[in-house]
């Protein structure tokens, strides 16, 4: 029954709601808490990555759906405590400024760069480890999860930097308080129609592989890929359409505490 490609759809569904809501919840109690709130939540996530990764490596040989399943859920758990940790401000960059508006377009890019360099170089290299680790693998689910939502990532942060007409700040944590003056609110940017000319190829690709699987577990992994690929597409036509997508998180999420700084003034989708 797990085997079903629609109950793996709806389980990708599931699973990148509650993970992303329970991120959000996670650092939202710990902003409320201070700067040793933020660190502790941070260590406390460590169990998260190191099963992740073990989940990584145990679930190679693994071909059953059962196997798609667990190693779609170890790439989330290696993805999720990333996230975390630039989340709390743990690992994000070495500029932790507000950019000054009426910058040169190359002073400006360096900088919303430093924001997040340190966070970007260590998910390049965990896609890279994950890849030289299990490239010849029996089960494939695990890598191309990850590499799903690295090429996602990056494609919504160079949409949010370049400019785009939706840009939801209302869940930036207090450690990124900053980040929402690198953003860009205008109609489109050149890169907008290319990221979701990507995203619905990739989307159409994995479709196309799921018709043709051979096994019930190859068909559990490409219609895990193929509903995590089109969230991220939706994701991105959320930074288009006027669509409350906040409410989705929000009534889960305890009160932030009273803002302190400043934030960027323009129309606020998220990150």
């Amino acid at each position: 029954m797990t085997g079903a490609p629609w109950i793996a759809a709806l389980a990708a569904l599931f699973l990148w709601w509650f993970s992303t809501g329970a991120i959000l919840v996670a650092v939202r109690m710990a902003d409320r808490r201070g700067a040793r709130a933020r660190r502790a939540v941070t260590l406390a996530g460590l169990p998260l990555l190191a099963l992740g990764a073990w989940g990584i490596h145990v679930t190679q040989g693994q071909t059953g759906p059962g196997g798609a399943y667990w190693a779609f859920l170890s790439a989330l758990a290696v993805w999720g405590w990333i996230e975390l940790s630039f989340m709390t401000g743990a690992i994000t960059g070495p500029n932790t400024y507000a950019c000054p508006r009426g910058l040169p377009e190359w002073e400006r890019f360096i900088r919303a760069w430093g924001t997040i360099a340190y966070h970007e170089m260590l998910l390049a290299a965990v896609l890279i480890a994950i890849w030289l680790h299990g490239h010849d693998a029996a089960n494939s689910v695990a890598p191309w999860t990850f590499t799903i939502l690295y090429f996602a990532r990056i494609s919504a942060k160079l949409n949010l930097y370049f400019g785009v007409p939706r840009i939801n700040t209302e869940f930036i944590p207090e450690a990124l308080s900053h980040l929402a003056s690198h953003f860009r609110v205008q109609r489109l940017n050149w890169l907008f129609p290319v990221s979701v000319t990507a995203l619905s190829l990739a989307t159409a690709c994995w479709l196309e592989r799921l018709v043709a699987a051979p096994t019930p577990g190859a068909a559990t992994g490409f219609a895990l890929l193929a509903a995590l690929t089109a969230l991220a597409l939706l994701e991105h036509w959320l930074m288009v359409l006027p669509l409350p997508d906040a409410k989705l998180w929000r009534w889960m999420l305890p009160a932030p505490r009273p803002a302190t700084t400043t934030r960027h003034p323009e129309e606020p989708h998220g990150i």
